[in-house]
């Protein structure tokens, strides 16, 4: 299968490029490796993805030649600017130009092209907001609380849209608090194993009561697998969740015991946008497609201490 992988250079994007190579998948690559967070980070991931066959085209998808690119069967749309914390304000234009604009002008180019490609989009658990029911189903009142939130669900209507009216095969997958190895330097799991093996402080936003439905990101990976490869009405949106369910404290005590060493913590404010608790029901996209998660949050919080040594091992050489 000849797929497209945008934003393939970031945390998800990289993982599902490289199940997508490991399964003899034709992959191309596209991501403007933005300094959000350390581009070197993203070109590392680049270089092991170009070393096993991909394709790194460089660019924005609101200005580079898409028509060039989508003689594809599967586009999967990972790129876009994340990070509830920082889309108020004046950054919120770079949410409006990464999330909403570029999914519109790539649902454009596929809709005028001759090959017609599937295309799957990431959205996040995000647009619930404060859910009314949990665990929370597709049929629930979207109320995003941060203006990331918004602009993923605004998105995810394009998609929609796009399908209804032009019969594109869209799929919106909706993440629900993605972690694994290899997560953004900027997500709580990755500062939470850093500071855990350093000895170092944790600061922590609330008071830890916080529940999410935490999601492993080979489950992810697997999700969009599953959404390409399966026959699913144009415009469907799925939830993906790992059906862990835990508080940060919880998170917390788990990690301490994989470590062995005694937390450092700092409590610090609650943060405008964030939400008291998540939860999804993923019923309709196995049923749909037979997927379901497999990894238990010990096991994944393991994988990703282990991730975390090996960083932390290469910059002490």
């Amino acid at each position: 299968m000849k797929t497209l992988v945008t934003g393939g250079a970031g945390f998800v994007g990289g993982h599902l490029s490289r199940a997508l190579l490991d399964r003899g998948d034709d992959v191309v690559i596209v991501d403007s490796l933005t300094d959000y967070y350390d581009p070197s980070l993203k070109k590392a991931t680049v270089a092991t993805l170009t070393d096993g066959g991909a394709r790194f085209v460089e660019g924005d998808i609101n200005e580079i030649d898409l028509e060039a690119l989508l003689d594809v069967d599967v586009i999967f749309h990972q790129a876009g600017q994340p990070g509830v914390r920082k889309s108020w304000g004046d950054d919120f234009a770079a949410y409006i130009s990464a999330n909403i604009a570029a999914t519109q002008r790539l649902l454009e180019a596929v809709h005028a092209s001759p090959w017609s490609p599937k295309v799957i989009y990431a959205s996040s658990s995000s647009i619930y907001g404060t859910a009314e029911t949990y665990p929370t189903n597709e049929l629930t009142l979207p109320r995003p609380r941060s203006p990331y939130g918004v602009t993923k669900l605004a998105a995810e209507h394009l998609a929609c849209l796009y399908a209804e009216n032009f019969g594109l095969r869209t799929a919106s997958l909706r993440y629900f608090t993605v972690y694994g190895p290899r997560q953004r330097p900027d997500m709580a799991f990755t500062r939470f194993t850093r500071a855990a093996l350093e000895g170092t402080e944790i600061p922590l936003f609330g008071d830890g009561e916080q529940i999410r439905d935490f999601t492993f990101v080979s489950d992810i990976v697997a999700a969009n697998l599953a959404a390409a490869d399966s026959e699913i009405a144009p415009g469907a949106v799925f939830n993906v969740s790992g059906g862990s369910n835990c508080s940060v404290n919880e998170v917390l005590d788990i990690l301490a015991s994989i470590t062995g060493n005694e937390l450092q913590i700092k409590r610090l404010p609650f943060v405008e946008g964030d939400v008291q608790r998540t939860g999804g029901d993923s019923s309709k996209l196995t049923n749909a497609t037979g997927w379901r998660p497999l990894t238990k949050i010990e096991d994944g919080l393991r994988a990703q201490v282990g991730w975390m040594r090996s960083v932390l091992d290469g910059e002490t050489r």
